[in-house]
């Protein structure tokens, strides 16, 4: 049980439902490593077809599915091109270096969407001593640019200059089934024309762990080796991958409420002096509160508010990061900010 009745640090923060531990319990399993986990090899399928790829592998998490990538598509010295807070540059290690001997060039973009437009403007001339342009990776939705929805014309732009440019493109989707249902957009609309891409089963879908990455049969065929060398092959997972079948069979409709609820908490905000909220309502799950006016430290607000079961995460000094999901109740999210207005008007309220 989290020490914070109320926690909005992150989607991360769910727990398996009993419906999803009784999935997990009674879970036909086998050896996955030979293709034996015939519940594993159910989890990948789906995913596969909701994506519209060939085929699909199932990883621990998401940042392993990112590095995969890079590892599969990308040669030492090539460049990632990426939003500049995107996950893949501001919190995965600098993994795309470490592991695939890529660097990253960043574009700048408050929102984490970026077109390709400026993409063009980044690409490198062939050079012997030059990085070599080799892909585009798309976070959708946009973690730290608020849960921006990625438009599909603006991914379409993306992919008809990936295949004029000879790029790959890949798809960070960390929360793409959170865009799936914000936008009324199947996920395989999103997905059209992507060489590789994943959805995370760990955040709004409440699985306790896991994610599944997407492409082609060679594709996944080549992410095989690397899963077996980073470590991430497993034995009987099919105890992990029943809470994902579960998830996707019960818990993607419900994705719109905690869009409500964050939309819910910006609203009961708006007004209250010393606040800064962005003038567009919250698209999906994640909305930033800056209180830099405040007079008050993110750090000064938290305490106060974790007297009160509430944690929130802090983004420097002056800027919360809020996410909604389906183990904080509407009547809890408005708890929240009501908390927050209080700590706001009265410093370290009782």
């Amino acid at each position: 049980m989290s020490a914070f009745p109320i926690d909005l640090i992150s989607d991360t923060a769910t727990r398996p439902s009993a419906g999803m531990l009784a999935a997990m319990a009674g879970a036909e399993t086998g050896d996955e490593q030979r293709g034996e986990d015939p519940t594993t090899l159910a989890l990948c399928a789906e995913v596969a077809r909701m994506l519209g790829m060939e085929d699909a592998i199932f990883l621990p998490s998401g940042t392993m599915c990112n590095q995969i990538a890079f590892l599969v598509h990308c040669r030492p010295g090539d460049e990632i091109l990426a939003a500049a807070n995107s996950h893949i540059f501001r919190s995965e290690g600098a993994g795309a270096a470490a592991l695939a001997g890529a660097q990253i060039a960043t574009i700048e973009t408050e929102s984490g969407i970026f077109t390709a437009e400026d993409v063009a403007h980044r690409l490198r001339a062939p050079r012997d001593r030059s990085p070599v342009s080799r892909l585009i990776s798309v976070e959708q939705t946009t973690n730290f640019g608020g849960g921006a929805i990625w438009p599909l014309q603006v991914l379409a732009d993306l992919r008809d200059l990936a295949q004029a440019e000879g790029l790959v493109l890949h798809m960070d989707g960390a929360r793409l089934m959170n865009a799936a249902v914000g936008a009324d957009v199947p996920a395989a609309d999103f997905c059209q024309g992507f060489h590789s891409a994943w959805i995370d089963l760990s955040k709004g879908l409440g699985c306790p762990v896991g994610a599944v990455l997407a492409g082609s049969h060679e594709f996944i065929r080549r992410a095989w080796g690397w899963k077996h060398r980073l470590g991430g092959a497993m034995r009987q997972s099919g105890v992990l991958a029943a809470a994902g079948l579960y998830a996707l069979a019960h818990n993607l409709p419900r994705l719109g409420e905690d869009h409500e609820k964050a939309r819910r908490f910006t609203d009961l905000l708006r007004g209250t002096p010393g606040l800064g909220l962005s003038a567009t309502p919250p698209e999906t799950n994640i909305a930033f509160v800056d209180v830099s006016a405040t007079g008050q430290s993110t750090d000064q607000i938290a305490m106060t508010l974790a007297r009160h079961g509430i944690r929130l995460n802090s983004e420097g000094r002056g800027r919360f990061r809020v996410v909604t999901h389906l183990d904080v109740s509407m009547a809890e999210v408005e708890e929240a900010a009501f908390a927050l207005i209080a700590a706001v008007e009265r410093p370290g309220y009782a």
